[in-house]
């Protein structure tokens, strides 16, 4: 295969991984955030202690993130047809995407809220500020640089679980990578794609990581 031929499948697959990876994660932001905050506010000595629903919630996430994605992907497709009216294309590879990412990135959040310093929000709280001020005003900007290294980690791992995706009509680099590279043979092709994710995956690291740093800096300055 000639780079004439392959360049427009690879620009469609990377469009494709792209489109894939952006819908999901921003998804997966909206449905992982508040869930990892809940963890933290429903645990022992949380603004909101509630053993029964934090043990559920951790449950569902445990289950959640415990769960293979490729047979995720399958099991899903009756819920993805449901959502979406089918369950191929990069489309509807976004729902089994965030469904599996959510639960992961849920536990990252968890982890990055847990280390805010306890002071400050007893601090708020003495001072008459409600849940709702407290999550705002303090858990989430103090635990922002953590975030936003979660993200940057979901990313990856979504960037991956898209190539997986294409095995089974989900489009994208992983779809050209098995049906031009694998299937028909062509080395040169699936070397292409596997240097294509590499740089996508080293992209998102390095923005990440320079977003941490100049929130870190900023934390420090205030």
């Amino acid at each position: 295969m000639t780079w004439s031929e392959m360049q427009p499948l690879l620009t469609q697959g990377t469009l494709d991984t792209l489109y894939m990876v952006l819908w999901s994660t921003v998804v997966t932001a909206i449905g992982g955030l508040p869930l990892g905050i809940l963890l933290v506010l429903t645990d022992k000595g949380g603004l909101l202690q509630n053993a029964p629903v934090n043990k559920a919630v951790g449950v569902v996430v445990n289950i959640g993130r415990s769960l293979p994605f490729i047979i995720l992907l399958i099991a899903l497709i009756p819920f993805t047809t449901a959502v979406v009216g089918t369950f191929i294309g990069p489309t509807a590879m976004i729902v089994p995407l965030a469904v599996g990412a959510i639960p992961f990135f849920a536990r990252l959040v968890e982890t990055a809220v847990r280390e805010v310093d306890h002071g400050l929000v007893e601090a708020v709280q003495s001072m008459g500020g409600s849940i709702p001020t407290i999550i705002r005003k303090v858990l989430l900007p103090q635990a922002l640089p953590s975030i936003v290294a979660a993200v940057t980690t979901t990313v990856i791992v979504l960037v991956g679980y898209s190539a997986m995706a294409g095995a089974v009509g989900g489009e994208g680099l992983g779809s050209k990578a098995v049906t031009y590279g694998f299937q028909r043979f062509e080395t040169e092709f699936m070397l292409v794609t596997v240097v294509i994710l590499i740089a996508l995956v080293t992209a998102v690291q390095l923005i990440g990581d320079g977003v941490v740093r100049l929130l870190s800096r900023r934390g420090r300055t205030d």
